[in-house]
């Protein structure tokens, strides 16, 4: 059973809250710009008030240590706000930086190098891999521009000779370009 004391200060603290409550929500608001924190901050500290009622003098000013309880809580809750909003603009600072970076160099990107590039690695790769014969004589044809009869004459074979292995290095390399043949149409 409560002892008559007790009860007595539970009666007296509920009137002081009830009389004081919007002047001391209106407190918390005025920092904190924001209602249900506000509120929050409010029964929380009346709460640590009430909790710490065996510290309270025969004169205490209740309201004064509550308007210190506000004050501490709503200090405490925007100083963590200004940490998250520092480590947000660092974030945000960061990804500002990555996006420039991939707008800049997607400003310096040239597609038809890119595509000449990729186009020059498959014809070399399809070189490599042409019988020794047939990428000589295409090399001399297409990259010396040298005419078939002087390839003939060069390599001590018939011209009929050059002409098929240029048709065979033509045939191989239309195979493996055979994707970017469209392309390059377009």
């Amino acid at each position: 059973m409560p002892n008559l004391g007790s009860l007595h200060t539970m009666n007296l603290f509920s009137r002081f809250f009830q009389e004081n409550q919007e002047k001391f929500l209106a407190f918390a608001y005025s920092y904190l710009r924001d209602k249900a924190e506000a509120e929050d901050v409010l029964m929380e500290s009346m709460i640590v008030l009430w909790e710490n009622r065996d510290r309270w003098e025969e004169n205490s000013n209740l309201h004064a240590l509550l308007l210190t309880i506000i004050k501490n809580k709503s200090l405490n809750l925007l100083e963590h706000k200004q940490v998250r909003l520092r480590a947000e603009e660092d974030i945000n600072s960061h990804n500002l930086r990555e996006l420039n970076l991939r707008i800049s160099t997607l400003e310096a990107c040239e597609p038809d190098q890119i595509f000449d590039t990729e186009i020059q690695h498959i014809v070399r790769k399809a070189l490599q891999g042409m019988p020794e014969q047939s990428r000589t004589i295409f090399m001399l044809s297409r990259y010396q521009n040298l005419p078939n009869r002087q390839i003939a004459e060069q390599l001590n074979i018939s011209l009929k000779t050059v002409e098929a292995h240029i048709t065979k290095a033509l045939r191989i390399l239309r195979l493996e370009l055979k994707d970017y043949l469209a392309s390059i149409l377009l």
